[in-house]
């Protein structure tokens, strides 16, 4: 379903000194920003309930939020500033295809992909945040021993993208087709994922890691 353009929103981005307007400025400059060892980076973060709440819940980390969509950036920056503003978090209102640009090679210690745009029709697969051509993007912001870690209620895209991370050279660390069947207290639900559990709709969760060179996996 395709979100009601807010007419505000425009205007309301431009007001947060926390939305990074030229976040290739900050390239390799993310932890020093922050203040910050350890970097989490979530793309196409929507309206932002699990960047913010995750972020406030570990606070010991940096916490990055991208979205593309501006209505959705503007009601995640909502939340955030609503919920109180942090120093350790930014906002990025863009596009994930030029990622590189706003982050140094293996700046980035986990990268979250939550519950994305699942894009079903086979033309536009390419534009699935869990592609190839997106994979080998994140290889180069990604640490040697980060992670990325991806949720949806797709299982199409879940078996689309269990394929694409092996065929880009990352290895499954984790792997659960019904995540929420026992309690993680470690992972915060969001209002949206809330709606699919009360469906008794499984919540497929994995963990992905970079093959280090030597490894059988």
């Amino acid at each position: 379903m395709r979100m009601r353009r807010l007419k505000w929103a425009h205007d309301f981005l431009e007001q947060q000194p926390h939305l990074i307007k030229e976040p290739e400025t900050m390239k390799g400059k993310w932890k020093q920003l922050l203040n910050k060892e350890t970097l989490h980076v979530e793309i196409g973060c929507g309206k932002g309930d699990y960047w913010v709440q995750m972020g406030k819940r570990y606070s010991e980390s940096g916490w990055i939020g991208i979205e593309k969509n501006e209505s959705a950036a503007a009601l995640a920056m909502r939340n955030y500033v609503n919920q109180g503003e942090e120093s350790h978090m930014r906002f990025i209102y863009g596009d994930a295809a030029t990622i590189t640009e706003w982050f140094a090679p293996k700046e980035v210690d986990v990268i979250h992909l939550n519950f994305s745009d699942p894009w079903p029709k086979t033309r536009n697969h390419k534009r699935r945040l869990s592609h190839a051509g997106f994979l080998t993007k994140y290889k180069q912001i990604l640490n040697s021993e980060g992670q990325i870690i991806m949720k949806t209620d797709n299982s199409d895209l879940f078996e689309f993208s269990l394929l694409q991370f092996q065929n880009e050279g990352f290895c499954l660390a984790e792997v659960s087709v019904d995540f929420r069947r026992v309690a993680h207290e470690e992972d915060v639900i969001t209002e949206y994922e809330r709606r699919f559990m009360e469906k008794g709709q499984p919540i497929y969760r994995a963990v992905f890691q970079l093959r280090q060179q030597g490894s059988l996996d």
